[in-house]
């Protein structure tokens, strides 16, 4: 009798110095069965837990969260703080972290003057050794990184240069322009591949190129306009192999997905998902009341650096390349489908998972005016958006759900560009100034003033090192550490 007794008063003790947690991943699939864990253990102990139970053979730094906050205390301090009862099970996300780290860029490396008309866009190349600019100048330029000059001046477009976009195996840039034609350009000459593309009606609203782990070396790229068309094109060929025709009004965005489908969305309040071999209309979301004016893919930023990364390692042969972009993918992307989220002029966005349901899988609401721009973290983690309301807003990447807002800038936040270890996000607005926001506090930590006028462009490098912006005042700003 006596020892039921003990064994019931240790179980007491026991059960009040313990919590009973449920370790998830991100996407919500349990890691094993619940466990009993000391209230005085902290990330560093759930960190050693986690590898063990992965059975990781490197160990990899990993980020908790309760609800959606990062916990940086021991249990018993949280349960503390926020009232938790013991009773029940403690849900606990583990978040894998980058194991390298970006430093946030601090100061002006370079101003380069060279365009006679505001930078509307700026595209690092996806080894990071190249940039490419497109301005209200009818040129499209490029710059050498290295000794921080103009490289080419890129002459053809008949208007404003809208869009540029590297090809994920650096090879090419396609450049699209108010008057709707389309340029292939080689940047390793500067000199325009071929003739013009023509086809487009109206202005060209975006470019995406096919996934280099699906087509390598690069050959497909897909273009939206204002014509309420989209057309894929061959760069061999060089011409359009197929139209996707089926929108009523300006298609305003579109984005070439990591299982080789393509996303449109429109004017027509519509998004529609593409099959790429005949252009066949394979599915269509809709959610939206208004019109849809940005689309994210949670795959964009590993897509768009192929097969690159912060190593700056080389590739001996496109096969190789082929393969370690496919292994990043995949690495990237886990078991989880492939996200999209698409925002719209009554200022809500929609997080849909298009391979599994045309229902939205989330709405996401607190804008107060336009969202200019969104944008997954390269980790898929993340979510962030940029208003003409002003501020930021952080969100779950996976969930949907509101994380933060960062507010500082004092005019209409136009871009945002990650870093590429998800940790920094950067973003360029009308009030002439950048900023670098932290994730993890969730605060200001880098004000880049220097721009006389609208920043209407930034992008940071896959490699990290740099940043650059453009605006009205026609400069090209390079920023480092």
């Amino acid at each position: 009798m006596k020892t039921n007794h003990v064994a019931g008063e240790m179980a007491d003790e026991f059960s009040n110095n313990s919590v009973m947690c449920l370790l998830t991943n991100p996407e919500g699939e349990p890691l094993g069965a619940p466990l009993y864990l000391p209230q005085n253990a902290g990330p560093p102990q759930l960190q050693q837990i986690v590898n063990r139970l992965l059975q990781n053979e490197e160990k990899l730094p990993y980020a908790f969260y309760i609800l959606d906050q990062e916990l940086v205390v021991q249990l018993g301090a949280y349960l503390q703080k926020n009232k938790v009862s013991v009773e029940k099970v403690l849900r606990i996300v583990y978040q894998p972290q980058a194991i390298f780290r970006i430093r946030p860029v601090s100061r002006c490396s370079a101003t380069i003057a060279g365009h006679a008309e505001a930078v509307l866009s700026v595209a690092f190349s996806p080894d990071s050794k190249s940039l490419a600019s497109g301005s209200g100048d009818t040129t499209v330029r490029l710059w050498d990184l290295n000794t921080q000059t103009p490289l080419f001046t890129c002459s053809g477009h008949k208007s404003w240069v809208l869009c540029v976009a590297w090809s994920p195996d650096g090879k090419y840039l396609a450049s699209g322009s108010k008057s709707g034609e389309l340029i292939l350009w080689n940047p390793e000459t500067g000199k325009q591949s071929g003739n013009s593309l023509t086809g487009h009606k109206k202005w060209i609203t975006a470019i995406s190129w096919e996934p280099v782990h699906l087509q390598a070396p690069c050959r497909r790229f897909v273009s939206s306009s204002k014509d309420g068309d989209a057309r894929i094109w061959d760069i061999y060929l060089k011409r359009c192999i197929i139209s996707l025709t089926g929108h009523t009004l300006a298609v305003t965005c579109v984005k070439w997905g990591g299982d080789g489908m393509i996303y449109t969305c429109s004017q027509d309040c519509t998004i529609k998902v593409w099959e790429t071999s005949q252009g066949k209309l394979v599915r269509e979301l809709k959610g939206h009341g208004h019109w849809v004016n940005s689309l994210a893919l949670s795959t964009e930023y590993t897509l768009r650096t192929g097969a690159f990364d912060h190593t700056g390692k080389t590739f001996s042969s496109i096969g190789e390349m082929k393969e370690a972009a496919l292994a990043k993918y995949n690495k990237m992307k886990g078991n989880a489908p492939e996200r999209l989220v698409s925002g719209s002029d009554d200022f809500t966005m929609i997080l849909w998972e298009p391979a599994i349901s045309k229902q939205p899988k989330a709405r996401l609401t607190g804008h107060q005016q336009l969202v200019n721009h969104v944008y997954f973290s390269p980790d898929g983690q993340w979510l962030a958006s940029a208003s003409f309301d002003k501020s930021i807003k952080l969100w779950n990447g996976i969930t949907g759900k509101f994380v933060t807002t960062f507010r500082g800038h004092v005019g209409p936040v136009y871009q945002i560009s990650w870093s590429a270890d998800s940790r920094l996000l950067l973003s360029g607005s009308k009030d002439s100034t950048l900023k670098i926001w932290d994730i993890r506090i969730q605060k200001l930590k880098q004000d880049l003033p220097g721009h006389a006028d609208e920043v209407f462009a930034v992008d940071w490098s896959p490699d990290g090192e740099k940043v650059a912006s453009g605006g009205k005042d026609r400069l090209l700003k390079l920023w480092m550490g």
